[in-house]
């Protein structure tokens, strides 16, 4: 693929040896890909059944208030799958489907820590980086912040990016971008990027931006020479066995007829396999920072797991106990942020985590399509709830059926 910014063949060559040097090999690292969870009784992990229980009943409210088609639950504690379940349907256009428990689904914006997270923070253990370097460093030409009454500026750095602070705009259309650049592709749309007006000083504010995520992207891209999809699948999903979890499944037909369709386009097809973001779809075609991972409940098990158990799933380190810890809790300075590095800890998008898990330490993220994943390491119990909201009309809402899920399983924790 084109790379309209580059970092200097050298830093490249010795980052891609450093990388091979660092990721698990097929014969010493990499998990098993049959490999899941064990199922256990809820009981056995300390919970209770009956009390567990009554998610159905908050999950099958909402289908039937067509908020949502369908959904999977999966509770794990303790490294361990205590409950899953499949709710309602997978597709009801063009016709009616079933769900199953492994169907996969598009998982919008917690695409940004399974997939772009997950892979900064490996970067980062392996050399790439520092939290403390400037954005420019990696993406020549991005611009620092400037302030409008002095002409001050300020740099944007790693770290920046990582919290939603860095000040730039939560999101561009493609329509503006293509209108500016006259072109519908990667380097077009991190071009614009780099010189839009930045909204604030970084650091002091907390704005969501899936053009922060786009950027770290690119960083990615420019310091290691593989795509975003393709670092994500060699070094996080494949280490783990997640071998339903992909970018651009339509790249994988045998994952197709397990995936989820969104929303109706205007022609009367859904979006299947392709994902629902426009940034990700239109400019990155489906290798985006922002979005573009898909998945499954049984997947995202294994990766809450292993971030509760210091990087370790069944024997295979896919980052170190000390990379989990600095990029799952919020950095000193930052508290005001409530973000830690890519993770949601208790910032105002934290609804999802309910009311009873850990104030502090519980981190998470949503997705605009109805996905959500939460992890409370302290009671090493994690909550990961995949529904198709946007399926087949972008105007259901589980905002309020992600807490109360939430609360139903912290509350269900008895030992």
């Amino acid at each position: 693929m084109k790379r309209l910014f580059k970092v200097s063949a050298v830093l490249t060559a010795t980052l891609a040896l450093m990388l091979c040097a660092c990721t698990p090999s097929a014969s010493t690292g990499k998990a098993d890909g049959t490999t899941r969870l064990e199922r256990v009784n809820p009981a056995q992990v300390g919970m209770d059944a009956n009390r567990l229980s009554k998610v159905d009943d908050v999950i099958n409210a909402s289908i039937e208030k067509k908020e949502i088609p369908g959904a999977v639950l999966a509770v794990v504690r303790d490294g361990k799958m205590a409950y899953i379940k499949a709710y309602g349907n997978k597709s009801v256009y063009p016709e009616v489907v079933p769900m199953t428990e492994d169907v996969i689904f598009d998982l919008a914006s917690c695409s940004k820590v399974v997939g772009t997270a997950m892979s900064m923070n490996h970067l980062m253990e392996s050399g790439g980086f520092r939290l403390t370097d400037r954005v420019d460093m990696y993406i020549p030409g991005f611009q620092p912040y400037e302030d409008p009454e002095t002409g001050k500026k300020t740099n944007i750095r790693m770290i920046d990016v990582l919290t939603h602070s860095s000040g730039l705009p939560s999101y561009v259309s493609p329509e503006v971008v293509i209108k500016d650049k006259g072109v519908a592709d990667p380097d077009s749309l991190m071009s614009y990027i780099c010189t839009m007006k930045r909204k604030h000083l970084p650091t002091t504010k907390f704005e969501y931006s899936c053009l922060n995520f786009i950027t770290l992207q690119n960083v990615l891209q420019n310091i290691t020479g593989m795509t975003l999809a393709e670092y994500a699948q060699k070094n996080i999903f494949d280490v783990l066995g997640m071998t339903s979890t992909t970018y651009m499944p339509k790249n994988k037909p045998e994952l197709m007829p397990r995936v989820a369709p969104t929303e109706k386009k205007p022609d009367g097809e859904c979006f299947l396999g392709e994902v629902h973001d426009p940034l990700a779809r239109v400019m990155n075609h489906g290798n985006s920072g922002n979005a573009g991972v898909f998945s499954c409940a049984e997947d995202l098990a294994v990766l809450a797991a292993a971030l509760m158990n210091g990087g370790n799933y069944n024997g295979i380190q896919v980052l170190g106990k000390n990379t989990v810890d600095v990029m799952t809790q919020v950095p000193a300075g930052f508290e005001h942020l409530g973000r830690s590095l890519g993770w949601d800890n208790y910032s105002d998008y934290n609804s999802n985590q309910g009311n009873l898990f850990h104030k502090t330490r519980t981190f998470g993220h949503t997705g605009y399509t109805g996905t959500s994943f939460i992890v409370d390491p302290v009671s090493k119990t994690a909550v990961i709830l995949l529904a198709h909201r946007v399926h087949p009309a972008d105007k259901g809402s589980v905002a309020r059926l992600r807490a109360l899920v939430a609360n139903i399983v912290a509350g269900s924790i008895v030992e």
